[in-house]
């Protein structure tokens, strides 16, 4: 899906025009992959806009960027402040987030840490990430050949823009094979996740998901799903998932911010359960989407926007 311009992206405590939002062809990030992200929804609710989880994105972005031995230069307060600014900027009632950190133009090579470091954040509007009727009808998958890589090669809980280059493998695989998405195992042959969503599957009436150590990011969809589960009294398991639960699974599905909530209905053109998205899924789809488009949160997890405004101060 193409991008749709906007009015404004925020870069470094200003408010910049779309198309002056540059960075030079040397800056570090471009040659060596040191960015770490976030993606974001903000939903037009009928209580109002409001940014789902906003908190728990942002700290995720600072654990990233922590991991890379990577200080932000703005805090969560700030960046809390920032990304409302913009959303207000550009006036839009629903849209996409996207927090980037990255290593900028300095020196280039391999050690990053004289390299200045950039916070940009840009908005646009998305709609379901993976086709438009990926929700209500499901789509069918593969497993890639690609594995993600083993704890000790890469750390996959860092949401880190280089990672993506596997995300790619795996996505251009399946989508050249007539697939919407890949699945990928770990180096240990479990159940991974998708290029860009965590998995869970439904098997005699409970819920599993690989655990963190499968070379998973941990998604707070993810986490909000298994929060949701909890409530309709389901049994929900975190461990590792071998391949062949895929095809004797009642019901699988993907979740992320971009995917939501998206029923899988075959794998390797093997049926998932009757082939239809599960009554599981679907009573998860109807939780989630109270929250995100009715607006009813009990959990807090919806920051609707008011009237902050952006000051720019660097963090002490």
């Amino acid at each position: 899906m193409a991008l749709k311009k906007e009015k404004y992206i925020w870069m470094n405590g200003k408010l910049v025009e779309w198309d002056k939002a540059n960075i030079h062809i040397l800056t570090h990030v471009i040659h060596y992959g040191g960015s770490f992200f976030e993606g974001i929804r903000c939903y037009q609710t009928k209580k109002g806009t409001a940014v789902f989880r906003l908190p728990e994105h942002l700290q995720r972005l600072v654990n990233s960027a922590r991991i890379y031995r990577t200080e932000i230069p703005y805090n969560i307060e700030q960046l809390t402040a920032a990304t409302l600014e913009l959303i207000k900027a550009n006036n839009m009632p629903s849209c996409y987030i996207r927090p980037i950190v990255y290593r900028g133009y300095g020196e280039l090579g391999v050690y990053p840490m004289n390299n200045p470091v950039d916070t940009a954040i840009a908005v646009w509007d998305w709609g379901s990430y993976l086709g438009s009727e990926a929700i209500e009808k499901g789509i069918s998958v593969c497993v890639s050949s690609w594995s993600r890589p083993s704890p000790g090669s890469i750390p996959m809980l860092a949401k880190v823009g280089g990672n993506y280059i596997n995300s790619q493998l795996i996505k251009m695989e399946a989508v050249a094979g007539g697939y919407a998405e890949g699945i990928a195992l770990d180096s240990n042959g479990f159940i991974s996740e998708g290029s860009g969503e965590n998995i869970f599957l439904v098997y005699e009436g409970a819920l599993y998901t690989p655990p963190l150590s499968a070379s998973i990011l941990g998604g707070i969809t993810r986490n909000s799903i298994m929060t949701l589960a909890r409530k309709l009294k389901l049994e929900v398991h975190e461990e590792n998932i071998p391949r062949e639960m895929l095809v004797i699974a009642d019901e699988v599905f993907f979740a992320g911010t971009a995917a939501e909530i998206s029923p899988v209905t075959s794998v390797d053109k093997i049926k998932v359960g009757t082939g239809k998205v599960g009554d599981i899924t679907r009573s998860l789809q109807k939780e989630f989407f109270k929250i995100t488009r009715d607006g009813e949160d009990p959990y807090g997890w919806l920051t609707f926007i008011g009237g902050a405004s952006y000051e720019k101060k660097k963090k002490k």
